[in-house]
């Protein structure tokens, strides 16, 4: 499985170390992620998901559902 937050979508970002003389060498940068088990209520089962510490934050916010619901329409996610 790729390093991709199934909330937000997040993934591995690629940039620079720079060392003190300045000179550049490509690294990446990875997202915050976390295998999650969180329970959907109205269907009584619990669903695995790998979300990035500010998915987490999104599905507090907005609650599991309507963050499931969003990740699906923007792609994220396909069946849960």
């Amino acid at each position: 499985m790729s390093r991709i937050c199934q909330i937000t979508g997040k993934r591995v970002m690629s940039g620079n170390n720079v060392s003190h003389s300045h000179k550049k060498t490509r690294r990446k940068f990875y997202p915050n992620l976390f295998k999650k088990k969180y329970f959907l209520e109205d269907e009584k089962r619990w669903v695995v998901l790998k979300v990035s510490a500010s998915g987490m934050r999104t599905i507090n916010k907005l609650g599991l559902r309507k963050a499931l619901e969003t990740a699906k329409q923007k792609g994220y996610i396909g069946k849960y």
